[in-house]
């Protein structure tokens, strides 16, 4: 029973034409995205560069940056993903009919998370072979080798879950609010305006840079799958990978749990 409620989100996503459309997007931000910072990154160093002690980063650091430089795009768009997943099921009235259909929501909810991890998953690998392909052309044109080390492989498979907690971030970002026009709207402006701004004033607050900052959904994903969070000289120490996949999975986590608590006990009309 619970196999089918799951291949039914499945269905419910891959029937429409939004996903290859998301899918296009996906790739072409990342090849872009590859391009541009695989030009930018191996730029020869200048004397002046030299002389002031500016770091140009060791091959690894390149091609990790590289790889990963789309994954704000990517994150963003799982996170619409995750919202529509749901929030299309109230704009188009359908709730009412999948709920009747399983009349047990927990388990309507339980097959949404396990779809959208997949479908996370999709993209993922849209997204990575994008940047891989586009930015391993560049690297090797400019004399760098595309894959300086395991670590490379490591940041590519953690992109992969960075994007599938994002897309149940997005979830439960829909749950908690139904109006699926007013979800995307607060979760984008949030995801790419208010967190950059919040960071970027707590890192004049030492406290806040100290033990706020690092633990925000955009630093943790930058940390998890880099190391490094923003922040110029005032940065501050990141999170080790596996914590900061903690911090996200926490998100994703309760905005999911809170988000399914209240549709589980609403009234559906």
């Amino acid at each position: 029973m619970m196999g089918a409620v799951i291949k039914s989100e499945f269905l419910k996503f891959f029937t429409t034409r939004m996903w290859w459309g998301l899918a296009i997007a996906m790739f072409v931000a990342a090849a872009l995205f590859a391009v541009l910072f695989g030009f930018l990154l191996t730029i020869p160093p200048t004397p002046e560069s030299i002389a002031s002690g500016q770091p140009t980063g060791s091959p690894l650091q390149i091609a990790n940056s590289v790889y990963t430089s789309g994954l704000t795009i990517g994150y963003t768009l799982t996170l619409v993903i995750g919202i529509m997943q749901i929030g299309s099921e109230y704009r188009h009235k359908t709730v009412t009919s999948t709920f009747l259909s399983t009349p047990r929501r927990i388990r309507v909810m339980l097959a949404k998370v396990v779809a959208l991890l997949g479908i996370g998953a999709i993209y993922g690998l849209i997204s990575l072979v994008g940047s891989v392909v586009a930015g391993a052309i560049v690297l090797q044109s400019r004399g760098f080798d595309p894959f300086p080390g395991t670590q490379v492989l490591r940041a590519l498979a953690l992109s992969l879950l960075v994007l599938g907690l994002w897309a149940l971030i997005g979830l439960g970002v829909g749950i908690l609010i139904p109006n699926q026009v007013a979800a995307l709207l607060i979760a984008i402006g949030v995801a790419q305006i208010v967190e950059p701004l919040a960071s970027f004033a707590l890192t004049f607050w030492d406290f806040g840079q100290e033990h706020v900052a690092k633990f925000m959904p955009g630093q943790a994903t930058s940390a998890m799958v880099s190391g490094v969070t923003q922040g110029g000289d005032n940065a501050v120490q990141p999170l080790t990978w596996w914590a900061a996949a903690l911090v996200l999975a926490t998100y994703a986590a309760v905005l999911s749990a809170v988000g399914t608590w209240r549709t589980v006990r609403q009234d559906i009309s």
